[in-house]
């Protein structure tokens, strides 16, 4: 209903209709109009979401995920060298990297029933302390080292750095068991002088946030020393401490190649057909994908992190 102007002659007055109010001149059609948003904003927005997602996914598995894969593998390996240890065959020379070749405990801080595989790479490292290749088995006459992650993959040297001197600790090899005591600790930066002529060396990293250097107990044989059998490989530059694998480059490029395949496949399956039977197909390829992408960049970063 409307209000219009009456031409009585007394005076003009306003008069009711029923007649609709024509739409104000101003406004014209009566509605407002939005703009739409960017095209080019949106897709910069959907890709930095995507990219927060991706990161905080690597940061997952990096400091939880990747722990239980360490502790399957660690249950596997052990199962295995006990097997070994038990037919007289376990390895008492150079083996092939991430076979199990001894078994750790520092009851100090509560590491019982440790495996150390064999290698000292980031990919080996990533199934538990390993054994420098270049060096004799724990036990065994000379200079033997572990290497460790401090906060990766389970940290299994997460509390070494709170060993004191005087602290005891025992490996289990296919020669028996080698008992050693704690006697100095040293850094990259600072070298222990030990004239003892068999000792274990154990490293990892100083620090479990920023990983610029490495520190290390000096521990000495206090029971009798194994024959070693010599045949020592000499090991590659991935497998010193702090370093990386540059290999792993190649692949880390290729897998997230692939999924940037999927992941793009799979957008123009599900708008052009079914949404949820394009997501649902590619799902399984595009976790397959992240997953091998992540143990690829974990294979960049420092060997004991």
């Amino acid at each position: 209903m409307t209000l219009q102007t009456s031409t009585d002659p007394a005076g003009p007055h306003p008069v009711a209709s029923d007649e609709p109010a024509a739409p104000s001149a101003a406004r014209p059609g009566g509605i407002l109009s939005r703009a739409e948003p960017d095209p080019l904003l949106r897709a910069v927005g959907a890709g930095l979401c995507l990219l927060g997602v991706f990161l905080l996914g690597f940061l997952a598995y990096l400091y939880g995920i990747s722990g239980v894969q360490e502790a399957r593998v660690q249950t596997t390996s052990y199962a295995t060298l006990r097997s070994e240890l038990s037919q007289q065959i376990a390895p008492l020379g150079a083996t092939a990297p991430g076979s199990p070749v001894a078994i750790l405990d520092i009851p100090a801080i509560g590491i019982k029933n440790m495996i150390v595989v064999e290698g000292t790479s980031p990919e080996n490292l990533m199934l538990g302390p390993g054994h420098v290749r270049s060096t004799p088995l724990p036990g065994q006459a000379g200079v033997a080292e572990i290497f460790g992650r401090r906060a990766t993959f389970g940290a299994p040297f997460g509390r070494l750095t709170d060993l004191r001197r005087g602290d005891k600790l025992t490996v289990i090899t296919g020669q028996g068991t080698a008992s050693y005591v704690v006697v100095a600790r040293g850094d990259s930066g600072h070298l222990v002088e030990d004239p003892a002529p068999n000792r274990l060396l154990i490293v990892t990293s100083c620090s479990a946030y920023i990983p610029t250097s490495y520190c290390y107990l000096d521990a000495d044989l206090t029971s009798a020393p194994q024959q070693d059998p010599g045949g020592r490989p000499a090991i590659s530059g991935a497998e010193a401490p702090l370093s990386g694998d540059s290999g792993a480059l190649v692949l880390t490029m290729m897998w997230g190649f692939a999924l940037l395949i999927i992941s793009a496949t799979g957008t123009v399956a599900a708008a052009r057909w079914s949404p949820w039977l394009a997501y649902l197909a590619a799902a399984p390829l595009a976790l397959a994908a992240t997953w091998n992408l992540y143990q690829s960049l974990a294979a960049l970063l420092p060997n004991v992190y």
